[in-house]
């Protein structure tokens, strides 16, 4: 299963609700800090028309935007360790 690639900023109050979710349940993925990367940057804004929106998901190679709780939980269901 490829590794969920979020891309945010520190300060931004949705990214940390999504990494305590993935780190609740134990979640291998990849943080992308935006404000330290351009590239990650201009990847976001292509993604959300031209708009720098995070956090910004990819799982399985198609981009999530802003998801609420219920969506992330939904869309890491396969993620999850059935021991947990």
């Amino acid at each position: 299963m490829e590794r969920i690639i979020m891309y945010g900023t520190t300060w931004c109050g949705d990214c940390v609700r999504a990494k305590a979710v993935f780190d609740h349940y134990k979640i291998d993925y990849d943080f992308v800090n935006i404000e330290e990367d351009e590239m990650a940057a201009k990847k976001v804004m292509e993604i959300n028309n031209g708009k720098r929106v995070v956090p910004t998901l990819i799982i399985g190679k198609v981009p999530y935007t802003n998801p609420s709780y219920s969506e992330l939980q939904e869309l890491i269901q396969p993620y999850i360790s059935k021991e947990d």
